[in-house]
């Protein structure tokens, strides 16, 4: 399939060969009898190697057999490579446990212009089909030239590649299990929801070869208005909880970046020390 994306507002197309947002997993149980998770997801990971933004891309649903009727709209967001991002969607009476999610779907459109007050798409949770695209036109099929990426599972009667994913159920989510190789059934695996939002795994300073425990962020909690660096550090970017930069800058050792203009709430650094990629989650009060 092509997949061309914007990558930090510019539309690439050599570069969309290592840079690709996909789905990578996909839960339809939520909320039901058995389930753990209140709420049904989506979740979007950057597989590719450079940062990625999307602007006005949508999830499209359909059933199994259905057509794509209904969709809801993304945020402009930025994923690192290897960031995943939580959307979360339709709730059930049941389950135990909240979800950490990047996005709340709140408002559902139908394509046909008819009301509907669902807050989160319903996803089926055994077999149906979800697709990123890249704006509001309503899709047909995978290879549609707005997909970004598609995914069919159970009995879905459209899929990348020669077969659907394997069906979910009120306790297995559908999700990647290696890269994209444009086939559902060989790229997808059931088993039980993994819900991660942007700041999962998100890497510590001692983490990175060649960066000095403790030499990146120093003041993981910020109360003064600025972020202190205990090395140089390129390329300071700073990510809001939706994946969108608000702050970049570079900065010597022992320097500051004033982020007085920030809310309070978390947020992600990234950065380069000693030409080795560094990521810090920090909380401004």
């Amino acid at each position: 399939m092509k997949k061309i994306f914007t990558i930090l507002g510019l539309i690439s197309a050599a570069a969309s060969m290592n840079a690709q947002i996909v789905i990578n997993e996909v839960y339809g149980g939520g909320g039901n009898s058995g389930a753990v998770y209140k709420n049904d997801f989506i979740e979007l990971k950057n597989i590719g190697s450079t940062p990625i933004t999307l602007t006005n891309a949508t999830i499209q649903y359909a059933a199994a057999a259905g057509t794509f009727n209904q969709y809801h709209v993304l945020p402009s967001i930025t994923l690192n490579p290897g960031q995943k991002y939580l959307i979360q969607e339709g709730a059930g009476a049941g389950g135990t446990t909240n979800l950490s999610p990047d996005f709340v779907a709140t408002t559902i459109i139908n394509f046909d212009g008819s009301p509907n007050s669902n807050v989160g798409l319903a996803i089926a949770a055994a077999n149906g089909k979800v697709a990123l695209a890249s704006n509001n036109t309503q899709i047909s099929g995978p290879t549609n030239t707005n997909v970004l990426d598609f995914v069919g599972f159970g009995t879905a009667n459209m899929f990348e590649g020669a077969a659907a994913a394997a069906a979910g159920s009120n306790s297995n989510s559908v999700a990647r299990i290696s890269g994209d190789t444009n086939n559902n059934a060989t790229d997808f695996a059931a088993g039980t929801p993994t819900p991660e939002n942007s700041t999962s795994g998100t890497l510590a300073v001692s983490d990175i070869k060649n960066a000095k425990a403790g030499s990146f962020v120093k003041n993981t909690f910020v109360k003064s208005d600025e972020i202190t660096f205990g090395a140089d550090v390129k390329d300071i970017k700073v990510y809001n909880m939706f994946g969108q930069i608000v702050k970049s800058a570079s900065v010597k050792e022992n320097g500051s970046v004033n982020v007085a203009e920030l809310a309070k709430g978390s947020y992600i650094i990234t950065g380069t020390v000693n030409n080795e990629p560094v990521s810090q989650k920090i909380l401004k009060d």
